[in-house]
């Protein structure tokens, strides 16, 4: 209950039992870097923000990319990013990802839509799609979550790649490019699900999605290559 003294016919809340805490905005990365370590932040030697709608959070080696929302955030949302980061144990990072996800990100600008799978390659998509659910059970102990295998025909550079699920609503999914089904085959587009899939893997357990060292152990474990890039023919 809050206790108040009463002067003069005005009400004022007693100091000791009102406490008023302000959050105020770190203003740059190196600020947060500083405020990152203080609270026991040890692997890091740079921080970079970022306006990332998908990834949050994410560090490889020894860089943080953090979303330039998290400015404001209060400490324990700052020490969710240190546990992230430094936690030993998978309970540990899904806990502080727990947190993290759980702060609000205000945005400017409009959320980015995903694009849809072309009527003409929706057969693509659902072999993809089923052979999903087939990795899943036979290298992944059915731990992933069941998702769509949307096929692009926007992507030129990339074979494919893993969106996780957004804090707007929108679920993680995998999208495999069209133009790769077309010129490498369905054998090496499989493989390339069997990578985003890693990915996934990574994602869910509370991981960086990266090309690390644990990402090189399970894909070597699932039997695709461990690199990051694929070389295939033109």
């Amino acid at each position: 209950m809050l206790r108040s003294l009463t002067h003069r016919g005005r009400t004022f809340a007693h100091p000791s039992q009102l406490t008023l805490v302000l959050t105020a905005a770190l203003p740059s990365a190196d600020d947060l870097l500083r405020r990152l370590r203080d609270l026991g932040l040890r692997k890091i030697s740079e921080c970079v923000l970022t306006r990332n709608r998908n990834v949050m959070v994410s560090f490889g080696a020894r860089e943080l990319r953090v979303h330039e929302g998290y400015l404001t955030a209060p400490d324990d949302v700052l020490a969710a990013i240190v546990g992230f980061v430094e936690g030993s144990t998978r309970r540990e990072r899904l806990r502080a990802r727990r947190r993290l996800l759980e702060f609000p990100i205000e945005t400017s600008t409009p959320p980015r839509r995903r694009g849809g799978t072309h009527p003409d390659d929706q057969r693509f998509a659902e072999r993809l799609t089923a052979k999903h659910a087939d990795y899943n059970a036979e290298f992944f102990g059915g731990e992933l979550r069941s998702l769509r295998v949307r096929v692009s025909r926007r992507m030129r550079a990339r074979l494919g790649h893993y969106v996780p699920a957004t804090k707007t609503g929108e679920q993680s999914e995998i999208a495999i490019s069209r133009r790769h089904v077309r010129n490498h085959g369905w054998e090496e587009a499989l493989q390339t699900l069997l990578h985003e899939m890693v990915h996934q893997w990574q994602d869910e357990r509370g991981l960086p999605i990266d090309h690390g060292a644990t990402f090189r152990a399970k894909a070597r474990e699932v039997g695709i290559s461990p690199f990051a890039r694929r070389t295939v023919a033109a």
